[in-house]
């Protein structure tokens, strides 16, 4: 069993404070859609951590069938909101946590299925390439686990895991079904239209 891990906590400092999770995607919010692309691709149970607007993106998302996390120490950066998701699926039969990005529409299901097949055991260590270069989404086998949350800080969320493993990361080339953009800036928000 491959868990879904979305972290969607941010607060969209540099779009004026608008949270991700929020954003308007095709006439629904963002968050949605991140969902809806683990779930196609395979990937269950799915835990989603929110932060900023937690109560509004409850009220305004569907998140049906979805295990919802708050993070209350989301300003810190996704390292705490990776901290709370692995801590969210500690006790469940999840062999592995394939952990997506709420403002990175440009990757779908096909991606998000390639990286999920890749796992060989719980201490697969597993990341999407764009041009031969790591990015999103990214599969964390339960074995590492407890080394990722307690070196998880700051925005580097699992950075320092994958520097320290990098012999044993396995890099899957996403680049050919996948545009691996990030919705940080007031110029972005043209992506999703």
């Amino acid at each position: 069993m491959i868990a879904g891990l979305l972290l969607a906590a941010g607060g969209g400092r540099r779009l004026g404070g608008r949270p991700k999770a929020l954003l308007p995607y095709r006439g629904r919010p963002l968050v949605e859609n991140a969902v809806r692309v683990l779930r196609e691709a395979g990937c269950g149970p799915l835990h989603v951590v929110l932060g900023a607007s937690a109560a509004e993106v409850r009220e305004r998302a569907d998140l049906t069938g979805c295990v919802v996390v708050d993070n209350p120490d989301w300003a810190e950066g996704m390292g705490s909101s990776l901290r709370v998701g692995l801590a969210s699926l500690a006790g469940t039969e999840a062999h592995a946590a394939l952990v997506s990005l709420v403002d990175q529409p440009g990757i779908g299901p096909a991606a998000v299925a390639r990286v999920r097949e890749a796992y060989r055991s719980p201490a697969s260590l597993v990341a999407a390439s764009y041009d031969g270069e790591r990015g999103h989404p990214v599969l964390f086998g339960a074995d590492r686990w407890a080394d990722i949350a307690a070196t998880a800080t700051g925005d580097k969320g699992a950075r320092v895991h994958l520097t320290r493993h990098a012999a044993d990361l396995m890099l899957v080339e996403c680049g050919d079904i996948a545009e691996a953009f990030d919705i940080d800036t007031p110029a972005d928000l043209a992506r999703l239209a």
